[in-house]
């Protein structure tokens, strides 16, 4: 047998039904985790606040101003539609945008009530609104209590319980932020509604709800509390907003809380500011225009002014009413050229004005429009409409980019390339002007030639009304742009459209989740104790099953012997019907069929060894020599643990003399042996503890011992010392015809399968085979076939089971209450 054996692989391998099965023995485990979890879940469900969706829908138009061509209009296209959904997407995420909505609501104020579990928002549930004082400072992140008296009179409260250093704020434009020390005390007074509060922690007014009953809120709580202003902001951001459909300008904006008012209010504040800032942009050129206009105009209007003073008075002074013919003709002729000249200069200045924008400054926004200086060429239009455009989008790219962002290396690349050409036309237009000029600055000179032949009263009233007839003009020019400027601007419509309002219609709860928080509770009410037992099984070495000992090594398992509950070591000859009497029964027969398959006859000897103490060696030994005995046999007991002796305790007998006396020969084998409660069963034991055991062991004497003994008895059994501690059972197994191995289930260690290994394969040790002892037939451990039972490899067959079912021995019955209910299903199934 030894030549075929194979040690196998001590580390265990996983048993996943074995696993499963023990999992199932924790059951009250996983109870307790469950009950646990779900109990925690539970008490956060019904302190959880609701949340609801809000949501409202709007879109971007690209309404352009009917009366006027791209020629003359004083707006630009910004990209079209795309573009501007692009930006209105950009703008209601952004934190400036944002910023203006908090403000414009003053949400840096919360309102508060008690709830059932906790504190709860309360916005537009108060009989109040409170307004802050901007300028002064406010007290941040501290509870102010307001209870009312009557309907318009309140309390106002604050606790401060230690002294402290409070931060304040004041909510102007700078939104300057600070600390001050403020001493523990206690703040309470008397104010009314409308009456302006004036004190160190608050400054402002309550003012009343008119939607609110006053009265049915006397003696409530309420809570005010005036939060950072960037952190307000940071609690609102988080709007989403999303096209309807795929490049669709219809956008749907939606927002996440626990106060329906709240969201709604700020949803559609949040779109009214976004129309009226566009807006705003839209009418941007034609408001500059108008700004520019009306400076110049009041400037030509002084010098009209004074034109038509100088003109009167030199009529007055001369009698000199009105030119003659002539004088008309020339006047006529130069009032047309002094026209063109007008114009062709007021382009000349734009394309200069346009030129210095381009070379010396980096913000292209502020290019004035071409259609100021009455210029229709379309090169110019659309290279200053495509500069402002991406001059727009590369300041709206800076709230989401770095500067050093490859977007903005490719815009400023379109720009430079598009200012480029632009230079170039307007080199070439001015080119074209200035020869315009030249011409027109010569024809003027002729006719100035001419106007020399009249008299000198008509030269001069020629050009005085030259003059005053050029103020005309460019006032005239002037104020019909005006005209023109002020009719785009009224005549622009705003681009937000809302299809949908953000409205509280009941419903759009979408939290919280409880279902969740169950699902998870669960799986960690059942996952922390699959990983508690997982990581206890795996600290485990020690043996737990017959399938593990199987695994660990290749010596046969005889049989497996359950937990005694009967006090002291014999429990065959207290309780010879119970379930471990049974399975020393079926142990019996399987040693039996190895002593016949091993030609054994006459007396028959077996050897009882363990690895390390405590495994049950001495309690095997002195029940299977018992069910020998029982069955008639004569049997004797030797105690050969020579170093620790125990069988006398048990038969109430003394140690006075035993083996070590008969084996120094101090006496017979008459004197040795002692007799028990059975007449066919005799005892020795050990005797006194000598100095050299394993020497006693080797001599001659315990051959003759054994030889002498042979002749007198059926069975001997030798209880010998663990071979894991001392070689004395080693040295003993050649006076033995089969050995038993004690493995005691959740006591024997998986390493010290080792030391037995190696000497089976060496063949030191021959005819051994294993037994589980403490065996208990629970499902932690993977059976639940009764107590005890033959299960040899190769020896015996299963008795103790066909026992249990037909009841040849008396059950133990559970000793407690679960136990007892447990074994009735057990019984029923």
């Amino acid at each position: 047998m030894s030549n075929e054996f194979d040690i196998k692989n001590l580390e265990s391998t996983f048993d996943v039904k074995s696993f499963l099965l023990k999992l199932l023995s924790y059951w009250p485990l996983f109870l307790v985790f469950l009950s646990v979890s779900i109990g925690i879940a539970y008490a956060i469900n019904i302190r959880k606040l609701p949340v609801y969706s809000i949501d409202n829908l709007i879109s971007i138009k690209d309404d352009q101003n009917p009366f006027f061509t791209s020629n003359t209009s004083l707006t630009f296209n910004w990209g079209g539609t795309t573009d501007k959904v692009n930006t209105a997407l950009i703008t209601l995420k952004s934190r400036t945008h944002n910023e203006d909505v908090v403000d414009a609501l003053q949400y840096y104020v919360v309102y508060k009530k008690n709830g059932e579990y906790q504190k709860v928002g309360a916005y537009k549930e108060t009989p109040f609104k409170v307004v802050v004082d901007t300028s002064a400072w406010q007290l941040l992140s501290r509870d102010f209590k307001v209870v009312f008296k009557d309907s318009v009179t309140f309390d106002l409260s604050f606790t401060q319980e230690t002294d402290a250093r409070l931060a304040y704020q004041r909510f102007n434009a700078e939104k300057e932020v600070s600390t001050k020390f403020f001493p523990a005390q206690e703040f309470k007074k008397e104010f009314k509604l409308g009456q302006t509060i004036a004190t160190p922690l608050f400054n402002g007014v309550f003012l009343p709800d008119e939607e609110i009953d006053a009265t049915a809120a006397i003696g409530k709580e309420y809570f005010v509390r005036i939060n950072n202003f960037d952190q307000a902001v940071k609690n609102n951001i988080s709007i989403n907003v999303v096209p309807e459909s795929q490049g669709s300008s219809v956008l749907r904006l939606s927002k996440i809380g626990g106060n329906k008012a709240r969201m709604v209010d700020y949803l559609n504040s949040s779109v009214a500011i976004l129309a009226e800032n566009m807006l705003e942009r839209k009418n941007l050129f034609a408001t500059k225009t108008i700004r520019f206009i009306d400076s110049s105009l009041a400037e030509k209007s002084k010098e009209l002014l004074d034109v038509e003073n100088e003109l009167n008075s030199f009529k007055n002074k001369n009698s000199v009413l009105s030119l003659n013919e002539e004088g008309q003709v020339l006047k006529s002729k130069l009032g047309l050229l002094d026209s063109r000249e007008e114009a062709v200069e007021r382009e000349l200045d734009y394309y200069n004005t346009l030129k210095e924008y381009l070379l010396n400054r980096t913000d292209y926004r502020q290019i004035p429009a071409p259609s100021v200086a009455g210029i229709t060429e379309s090169s110019i239009s659309n290279a200053v409409s495509r500069i402002v455009l991406k001059a727009e989008e590369r300041n709206r790219l800076q709230y989401s980019f770095k500067e050093e962002s490859v977007v903005f290396n490719e815009i400023d690349r379109d720009i430079n390339a598009t200012k480029r050409v632009l230079l170039e036309n307007i080199n070439s237009s001015e080119g074209l002007l200035n020869k315009e000029l030249a011409s027109i600055k010569r024809e003027i000179g002729s006719v100035e030639y001419q106007t020399k032949k009249l008299p000198k009263e008509q030269q001069q009233l020629i050009k005085i009304e030259r003059k005053y007839d050029i103020s005309q003009g460019t006032y005239n020019f002037f104020l019909s742009k005006l005209s023109e400027a002020k009719l785009v601007k009224a005549a622009n419509v705003g681009d937000v459209l809302i299809i949908d309002e953000a409205k509280d219609t009941g419903g759009g709860k979408i939290g919280p989740n409880t279902g969740m928080n169950y699902i998870i509770a669960v799986v960690l009410g059942l996952g922390i104790p699959v990983v508690v037992v997982f990581i206890l099984l795996l600290l485990n070495t020690k043996v737990q099953n017959i399938k593990e000992i199987e695994r660990l090594s290749m010596i046969p398992i005889l049989g497996a012997i359950g937990k005694s509950k009967v006090k002291g070591n014999l429990a065959v000859l207290d309780n010879p019907k119970s379930a471990i009497s049974e399975g020393f029964r079926s142990l019996r027969s399987s040693l039996q069929f190895i002593f016949k398959q091993n030609d054994v006859e006459g007396s028959k000897t077996l050897l009882i060894t363990s690895s390390i103490s405590g495994e049950g060696k001495t309690f095997c030994s002195i029940n299977i020599a018992s069910i020998f005995a029982l069955s008639g046999k004569k049997t004797l007991l030797i105690g050969l643990d020579l170093r620790k002796p125990k069988i006398f305790e048990d038969f109430n007998i003394t140690n006075d003399i035993g083996v070590v006396n008969y084996l120094i020969n101090e006496a017979s084998l008459e004197q040795v042996i002692q007799k028990t409660s059975l007449d066919s069963f005799d005892v020795i034991v050990s005797g006194p503890i000598p100095p050299n055991p394993s020497e006693l062991l080797m001599g001659s004497r315990m051959e003759k011992m054994m030889a002498e003994l042979k002749e007198e008895y059926d069975y001997i059994i030798l209880d010998t010392p663990p071979v894991g501690l001392v070689t004395d059972a080693l040295d003993l197994m050649k006076f033995s015809d089969a050995t038993l191995y004690v493995v005691r289930q959740n006591y024997t260690r998986v390493g010290m399968f080792q030391f037995i290994n190696e000497k089976y394969k060496n063949g030191e040790v021959k005819d051994v085979s294993f037994v589980l002892n403490f065996f208990q037939s629970k499902t932690r451990y993977g059976y639940s076939h009764g107590y005890g039972y033959g299960y040899g490899n190769n020896y015996g067959n299963s008795y103790g089971n066909s026992y249990t079912k037909n009841s040849y021995h008396e059950d133990e019955k559970p000793n407690n209450i679960i136990k007892r209910i447990l074994s009735i299903f057990k019984r029923k199934s």
